[in-house]
């Protein structure tokens, strides 16, 4: 039986790079989410600690998280999920679209791959991406202190997934 799912997008928070701490409107666009993706570039481990009084956390790690983060258990180079009968990547890193649509090509020719992704949600870009390739979800959040590269209040995204069909939206914040 499949149920809703409602998940929080986040990446690039760059803490405290960029800014000091989350903007607080981030618990807002969060409340009632079952889960947080924070798809890397992270810094410190506070910053996962503050999302998951809000929910629990998954993260990535990024090219720019060292030290202390690198311990976290909430972080891995990859994470692959399988949530309300979708599979979902969350990495740093956009992966190559090509890649992709090979395991899809597969799965179309009768060899099923059970971990080829119908969502991947990625960060890196500081950009916002939500786009599809074949029947596959990208998803960037875009950064809530650096989208673009600028300082100040940018993106998080929420991913909602109803009888295994998955739809995402960003917002501003």
């Amino acid at each position: 039986m499949l149920c809703r799912m409602r998940i929080g997008l986040l990446s690039d928070t760059h803490i405290p790079e960029v800014a000091q701490a989350l903007p607080p409107q981030i618990v807002q666009a969060f409340r009632g989410v079952d889960l947080i993706l924070h798809a890397g570039d992270i810094y410190i481990p506070s910053v996962l600690d503050e999302l998951e009084r809000i929910a629990p956390v998954v993260a990535a790690r990024g090219d720019d998280d060292y030290g202390d983060i690198q311990k976290d258990r909430r972080l891995k180079s990859k994470h692959l999920l399988k949530l309300e009968g979708q599979t979902l990547w969350l990495i740093h890193e956009r992966p190559y679209s090509y890649m992709v649509a090979s395991w899809r090509a597969r799965n179309s020719l009768g060899q099923n791959d059970p971990d080829a992704p119908d969502i991947v949600v990625f960060g890196h870009e500081h950009t916002t991406v939500m786009q599809r390739h074949g029947s596959v979800l990208f998803v960037n959040p875009g950064s809530p202190t650096f989208l673009h590269y600028r300082r100040g209040l940018g993106t998080v995204g929420i991913l909602n997934i109803d009888s295994g069909e998955a739809r995402a939206h960003i917002l501003q914040l």
